[in-house]
């Protein structure tokens, strides 16, 4: 199995892991619901706006399809990777409403895969589409700004 087909296997693995069943364990304060069931919604809504403009071309592998352009307005103007950004915000927030270990080991699991695989894609994308590419790395960060980042390449 190549990396490309292993990162796909171990991202839908704890994409899974966030489902995993059983009652609750722990409360928590409505502050917190306040804010993981919003983000939950707003991570989903970013996953699918990142992944529009790809058609039926979405793919889960590293290495965009021959007939992909850069995508760099809409959400990508704000996050190269919106579908990650999306995922990782979902996740979290989901995790958190879910009140037990296992989604939230499953959420810091898909996090250190969703690292690798972007690695991974950053450099076919560089590969393909070169200057404009690097470009677009130096004014659009990797995930979501931060606020007071002025080059958010690596954000």
């Amino acid at each position: 199995m190549d990396t490309s087909s292993r990162l796909v296997t171990a991202q839908a693995a704890a994409l899974a892991g966030l489902l995993w069943p059983g009652r609750a364990r722990w409360r928590l304060p409505r502050a917190v619901v306040g804010v993981a069931a919003p983000a939950t919604a707003a991570g989903a809504a970013l996953a699918v706006a990142g992944a529009l403009p790809h058609g039926t071309r979405l793919t889960p592998h590293v290495a965009p399809p021959r007939d992909l352009s850069l995508l760099q307005d809409g959400v990508y103007a704000r996050s190269r990777n919106p579908i990650y950004a999306g995922l990782l915000l979902a996740g979290a927030g989901w995790a958190l409403l879910r009140r037990r270990p296992e989604p939230v080991v499953a959420w810091v699991t898909l996090t250190a895969v969703l690292q690798l695989k972007v690695r991974h894609e950053e450099r076919h994308l560089e590969a393909r589409f070169g200057d404009p590419y690097r470009a677009y790395v130096a004014r659009t960060p990797r995930f979501w700004p931060l606020p007071g980042r002025t080059r958010t390449a690596h954000a």
